[in-house]
């Protein structure tokens, strides 16, 4: 950790290593101790990066589409080769434990991998007599990419492949809570694509405005909560930026009565509690049926009273702390305020004490429908279970959201689960199964859950736009 803690982090913009006009603390979760220095990012580096990423762009768009994946095939072999490393940086800056923070650098690298592997389409909407008709899909530009703090690296990439392997040019910004992993990745990334095609940038709260007014940017492409989301689609209004946002959820999970409760629990509970919750696509109600519903809230309580909350650089812990002081504020206070209107908590094991963000892993035990713990988006470890007797009043519960991000059907019976998938108005559904999604499949949200997709082929055009040309098949005279 002392040499992590030296280590001196700098932005990468047009290939080169900056420091920025100050430093920002990063900080440990686990202690809630400030371990490592961020550079902060000004309007002046923000221009530089804007400016370095236009001149890259003509270059980089004409460069082959071959060449463009073999360039993000080179990054993952890099990414995967120092993957021990940005483990530990990702652990200590985002709290994760160890071993699922190297899943994630190297699910970063296997969705380049995926992703380099679609070829762009032209489209021949007419092949006639007389003429040809091609729809060519080209780069949109200099892209703006803001990323979240609870997947820094998966869902930076996520934006970073599509983006890049398009023909764009990107400037990044990872959350000022966990800003180093990326920045490491810039770093080492540095000599694999031609100087300004990818530029990271880190800053504060104060960053991410200029950067959606910036009037360099032709996209803006942004995960985080929906309240963030509405404010950069205003922003962007002012000169017609594209846009892909990836929101918030309340996401449902309907358990069937004929599902086996000793097998499905321990699935049900990492498909709510993986990542101390802090997941948008995560189980946030969980609706169960009145014949199971005793048994599988005593076995999951089970499970909570059991798994390991602490410190992610310990090998047997399995959840780590909430990533950040004002979060962790929130969920406190949100299971403060369910505790205090009566309801019943069931509380999980008991959490290290001190100054660290620790919450123990927490049920709600049958709350009414309109409490806050049902009703909000907790991004953290409290989840309310709640009975259910008849199918199609709880397929009502569940939609009666403005969220629509993704839900999940439990069922032996998967003709009867995809009956119910069917009806739940959500952008992802899963049957027997949580928290999956696959570089070839696209994911995006319904209602306010997000605008856009991310992912597959669908995600890939979100990052083009179409130009039709008419091709005569004789010389006009």
């Amino acid at each position: 950790m002392s040499q992590l803690r030296a280590t001196p982090y700098t932005m990468t913009i047009n290939g080169k290593g900056v420091a920025g006009v100050e430093t920002m603390g990063v900080v440990n979760p686990a202690s809630g101790e400030v371990f490592a220095q961020a550079p902060v990012a000004g309007a002046a580096e923000l221009d530089m990066a804007v400016s370095a990423a236009a001149a890259a762009f003509p270059k980089w768009r004409a460069t082959p589409h071959k060449e463009r994946a073999a360039a993000a095939i080179n990054a993952a072999k890099v990414i995967a080769a120092h993957a021990d490393e940005l483990a530990e940086i990702f652990t200590l800056e985002q709290g994760r434990p160890l071993k699922f923070a190297k899943e994630e650098i190297l699910g970063a690298s296997h969705w380049l991998m995926s992703m380099a592997k679609f070829d762009i389409p032209v489209d021949i909407t007419e092949d006639s007599e007389t003429r040809r008709v091609e729809v060519h899909h080209e780069p949109l530009g200099v892209v703006c990419a803001i990323v979240p703090w609870n997947f820094p690296v998966l869902l930076a990439f996520w934006k970073i492949s599509h983006a890049l392997l398009t023909g764009n040019v990107m400037v990044l910004k990872p959350s000022p809570f966990t800003p180093l992993a990326m920045l490491k990745i810039g770093e080492i990334l540095r000599d694999v694509f031609p100087a300004g095609v990818l530029n990271i940038i880190t800053g504060g709260d104060a960053l991410g405005p200029l950067m959606t007014a910036h009037p360099g940017f032709a996209k803006i492409s942004f995960t985080g909560s929906t309240a963030t989301g509405k404010r950069i689609m205003a922003s962007a209004a002012q000169d017609l930026k594209r846009l892909t946002l990836e929101l918030g959820g309340n996401d449902a999970a309907i358990i069937l009565p004929d599902v086996d409760v000793d097998k499905v629990a321990q699935e049900l509970f990492m498909g709510a509690f993986y990542n101390t919750a802090q997941i948008c696509i995560a189980t946030k109600r969980m609706y169960v049926h009145d014949d199971i519903y005793d048994a599988l809230r005593d076995k999951l309580h089970g499970l909570a009273k059991f798994l390991k909350v602490g410190d992610g650089m310990e090998p047997d812990t399995v959840f780590g702390p909430v990533q950040n002081k004002p979060q962790y504020l929130r969920v406190k206070a949100l299971m403060d305020e369910a505790r205090a209107d009566g309801l019943t908590l069931l509380e999980g094991r008991a959490v290290p004490q001190g100054s660290g963000y620790f919450l123990p892993l927490t049920l709600v035990d049958n709350p009414p429908e309109d409490s806050r713990v049902v009703t909000e988006e907790a991004f953290g470890p409290i989840l309310p279970l709640l009975r259910y007797s008849d199918l199609d009043e709880v397929i009502e519960r569940a939609n009666n959201s403005e969220y629509g991000l993704a839900g999940a059907v439990w069922s032996s019976d998967i003709d009867k689960a995809l009956a119910v998938a069917k009806r739940l108005d959500t952008g992802t559904v899963w049957i027997n199964q949580n928290l999956q999604s696959t570089p070839v499949t696209p994911l995006g949200g319904h209602k306010q859950s997000g605008f856009g997709v991310e992912n597959g082929m669908a995600g890939l055009m979100e990052f083009t736009q179409p130009k039709a040309i008419y091709i005569p098949k004789k010389a006009t005279k």
